[in-house]
């Protein structure tokens, strides 16, 4: 004769095996949290790492050599073996003032270099101008990248309103080893008015 079980002792054990599953669950949860916390937390050097064992450039614009930065970093595509004069030249066609406030640099080809162009706005009333961008020899055009430049958008100056703008280039260490000179010119025209010529180079 078979004892059956009484219908609460039944219950008692149901619960306690849904207990022993909740608590498995949570504590595989946590684990898998953990794990995952963990993972994230060595993703950066571990692309570090990978990186430079493959010679990947991972500068990024935090890493950029900032002067006086502590703990600066040296991109390491910028070619030492060269320098490479930049002439500034602006063209100011128009009742305002436009100058760069230097006329040339010497830099290293795949180095970052920041540039400032000065410009007042002479006349008693508002406009909108744009500057043009051209260079020479046309062959270093395609070598040169500007990252940050007024050129890429339109301005409004107020009568009289003075601005200072940063052009940001690099120049592309593929440059051509006997292109020792570029020339970057600018010319500003007022929006809405006749478009000057662009200056002895391509846009």
């Amino acid at each position: 004769m078979s004892v059956s079980t009484p219908p609460h002792d039944a219950a008692w054990r149901r619960a306690l095996r849904l207990h022993r599953a909740n608590r498995d669950t949570v504590f595989k949860l946590v684990v898998v949290a953990g794990l995952m916390f963990g993972f994230g937390y060595a993703m950066v050097p571990m692309y570090r790492h990978i990186c430079a064992a493959l010679g990947i450039n991972v500068l990024t614009l935090g890493e950029q050599k900032v002067p006086g930065a502590v703990g600066e970093r040296r991109n390491t595509q910028v070619d030492l073996s060269r320098t490479v004069t930049i002439e500034f030249d602006a063209n100011a066609r128009g009742p305002w003032d436009f100058k760069p406030e230097v006329r040339s640099v010497r830099v290293h080809p795949g180095e970052l270099t920041t540039v400032v162009y000065e410009f007042r706005n002479r006349q008693d009333r508002t406009m909108a101008a744009q500057a043009i961008p051209s260079y020479a020899p046309k062959q270093a055009t395609s070598h040169f990248t500007k990252l940050e430049c007024f050129c890429f958008a339109e301005h409004k100056l107020q009568p009289g309103e003075s601005k200072r703008w940063p052009v940001t280039f690099v120049i592309d260490p593929r440059l051509p080893k006997d292109v020792r000179t570029i020339t970057l010119s600018y010319t500003f025209f007022e929006v809405g008015g006749r478009v000057p010529a662009v200056p002895g180079g391509s846009v």
